[in-house]
Formats: structure tokens, C-alpha cells, sequence
């Protein structure tokens, strides 16, 4: 589950968050779900949205109404964080389509209201989940909400989506023009199928992907500045101007923010 959104300027407490992979039946469709908290009566702040390759669901329980921001390929700006205590959802291309109808490139770099997507459904399910006991029930009742909602489309668009999920593993096609030859289609192919399904190019996904990579690697609390190098950037001063470029921040900036971070556990 990848980090949505981080602060733009340091706090006096470290937000809080849990999050947990979705269980395998949902896997092609929810990359799994985060729940997050800021501390009690600290006000709202700027936000810093990050490059994701996912659709993120966001259902915050103190008043906002539900959202769905979707993939973008550099960091979005808000004038304060709407969202303060809540769960997040990442839907991949296929998930968008499935749990909403609507694809996922109608969304990319912009973000819709639930409401708009689902009807009645978003405002039930804020209710249910802001009346929930815990994590664990909350994250119980989007595995079963979420699966009721799946609609699956297979269709030609199967290969596109093949190709997203070789895009985001570490050990990816190096080129685009490897990707299509691995999949037997040229990478014309590929390009145009991209942008019907996803609404960014392949290129822009596979960097998306690199930039995540970073950005999970230096959530855990041993990892190191240096490491990330190994995400699949050929030296250090390329891993600067990507991270410049799609955070626009420095890289040991990033890094604090990403480790500013308290694990929730209830």
C-alpha cells in the first residue's frame, strides 16, 4: 500500500497510520488498505499528494465527504489536508473499473467525489465504517463491502493490465520495447493500450513504480538514504533529480517525512 500524501512542512507529532495488503481474491483489484490519524486537535496543514499509479479511495470519519483522487505522475499541492482520521483504499486500473464503473484514465490526476461514482453506497459506507470499533473491523468491512461491490469486465484490456502489474515489480522489462516483446505485441500496442486504460504512457507508469519503490524502502524504520539508489536508478544524482522532480523535494527531505511516521495499532 503505498503512501498517498505526506505533509509539506514538519509536525510537532508524527502522523499515524496502519495498513495492511488485501487478501488475495481481492488482489487484482484492491492493493490493499491504510488507516490514518492525525493528533487530536493539531490543525489542518498543506498536503503533498505523491506520485501514485493507483486510484486511492479515501474515507475520512470527521466530516469530509468520500473521494477517489486518481494516478498522477508528479506531486499535487492542497492548501490544507482535508482528510484527518480515516482509511485510504488503493484500487489498481482493473479495481477502478470493477468497484466503480468508471475507468480509471477518467480520473487520472484529478479527484472525484465516491457519491459520484457509486451513489448511496459511499454515504452507507462512511457510516458503517465511522461506527466501527476498530481497524480490524474496519479493514473486515471493506473486504466484505468492496468484494459485494465487484463487478470484473475481463476483456481485451487483460494484457494492458498484465502489463501494469510487470511494470510495478522490482525485477521489471528495463525498456518498454522489452515489456511488449515479453508480452508477443508491438510497443505501439502497449502505448495506445496505456493510455485507453490507465491514462498515463507506460514510461510514466514504470517511473511512478521506480518512485514508490523509493518511497517503501525508506519506510522502514532501519532503511538508510543511500539504499534506494538500489530501486533501479543508475547513481545517486539520478535518484536526485527523478526524486526532484516528481516529489519536488529533495531526496533526504523525502526521506525524513517518510520516516515521520508512528505505526497504529487499534
Amino acid at each position: 500500500m503505498a503512501i498517498h500524501s505526506l505533509p509539506t512542512q514538519p509536525q510537532a507529532e508524527p502522523y499515524q497510520m496502519v495498513a495492511r495488503p488485501s487478501p488475495p481474491r481481492l488482489r487484482p483489484y484492491v492493493l490493499g488498505w491504510a488507516g490514518f490519524r492525525t493528533r487530536a486537535g493539531e490543525p489542518a496543514h498543506p498536503s503533498r499528494m505523491l506520485p501514485l499509479n493507483a486510484a486511492t479511495l479515501i474515507i475520512d470519519f470527521t466530516g469530509m465527504g468520500p473521494i477517489v483522487t486518481g494516478p498522477r505522475a508528479t506531486a499535487t499541492f492542497s492548501a490544507h489536508t482535508p482528510w484527518r482520521h480515516g482509511v485510504a483504499v488503493g484500487l489498481t486500473p482493473a479495481g477502478m473499473s470493477a468497484l466503480t464503473g468508471t475507468p480509471v484514465r477518467e480520473v487520472a490526476g484529478t479527484t472525484v467525489r465516491l457519491e459520484d461514482l457509486v451513489g448511496t453506497r459511499a454515504a452507507e459506507l462512511t457510516d458503517r465504517l465511522t461506527a466501527s470499533a476498530g481497524w480490524a473491523d474496519r479493514f473486515g468491512l471493506l473486504e466484505e463491502r468492496l468484494t459485494a461491490w465487484l463487478r470484473p469486465d475481463p476483456g481485451p484490456d487483460d494484457l494492458i493490465m498484465r502489463a501494469w502489474w510487470r511494470l510495478q515489480a522490482p525485477t521489471g522489462p528495463p525498456t518498454i520495447a522489452a515489456l511488449a516483446a515479453e508480452l508477443g505485441v508491438s510497443r505501439r500496442y502497449v502505448e495506445l493500450g496505456f493510455r485507453r486504460v490507465v491514462g498515463l504512457s507506460p514510461k510514466t507508469v514504470a517511473r511512478i513504480a521506480r518512485f514508490q519503490r523509493v518511497v517503501d524502502t525508506w519506510r522502514r524504520p532501519s532503511a538508510t538514504l543511500d539504499e534506494a539508489v538500489a530501486c533501479g536508478y543508475a547513481d545517486q544524482p539520478h535518484l536526485t533529480r527523478e526524486v526532484r522532480a516528481m516529489a519536488q523535494m529533495t531526496p533526504k527531505r523525502l526521506f525524513a517525512f517518510v520516516q515521520d511516521a508512528d505505526r497504529l495499532t487499534g
